[in-house]
């Protein structure tokens, strides 16, 4: 059973996410608190395998709530899931440098936020596609370009296309449609990525699709 605490300002999104994640038997909802304060010490009282944090709350934001979890070593099992409605640079890198998990938009479908609880409780990373277009670009910019990684001889023509959608942050489904490849296919090539680039997750997939120079760096304004 994967435990998970609920962390927004308002009563009725909370009230929409429990009976969301509940709606499957291996998720259970064990708290909710409405500010950041609230949330650090609900958390040591319940220790949750995932915080599912807002950011902007009166009464302590989810950042600094994310950095107390995160630094406190009684709370290492707990990973937070940052779930926002707003996805700036800034609140970005401040969630994961505080040391979110992942970060997700709240429109994210009912089904791909259960699964992205799951992922976060087994140990995973994970961001949003949106999300990780703009952190893929902020880490990709600078004045010299990427020197090209011996590792991308490894892999065939059709793996070097899938690694650039991926770092473009692209979901399988959306690889599949472009490649007129079915999604199940595209999850297969990612997985061939990772084996033979010897990384962990997608979102180590896409930071080196972007540092490699696969994915060119943008254009400066």
């Amino acid at each position: 059973m994967i435990r998970v605490v609920l962390v927004d300002d308002q009563e009725l999104v909370r009230a929409g996410l429990r009976a969301l994640l509940e709606h499957d038997r291996d998720i259970e909802v064990v708290g909710e608190a409405g500010s950041g304060h609230a949330a650090a010490r609900l958390v040591r009282a319940t220790l949750p395998d995932v915080v599912l944090m807002d950011l902007r709350m009166p009464g302590g934001d989810g950042i600094d709530a994310t950095r107390r979890i995160t630094a406190d070593p009684l709370l290492s099992r707990a990973r937070v899931l940052v779930l926002t409605t707003f996805d700036d640079d800034a609140d970005i890198v401040a969630a994961i440098r505080a040391g979110a998990a992942g970060y997700l938009l709240k429109d994210v479908p009912s089904g791909e936020l259960r699964d992205a609880v799951r992922a976060v409780a087994a140990g995973g990373n994970l961001l949003a596609p949106s999300v990780t277009r703009q952190v893929m670009h902020r880490i990709a910019a600078g004045p010299e370009p990427p020197a090209r990684d011996a590792r991308l001889d490894l892999l065939t023509d059709r793996e070097l296309v899938v690694l650039a959608r991926v770092g473009l942050g692209e979901s399988n489904a959306e690889i599949g449609r472009a490649l007129f490849i079915s999604p199940a296919t595209a999850r297969t090539h990612v997985g061939r990525l990772l084996a033979k680039l010897d990384l962990r997750d997608r979102t180590q997939l896409a930071v080196f699709a972007h540092r490699s120079g696969v994915v060119p760096p943008p254009a400066a304004d």
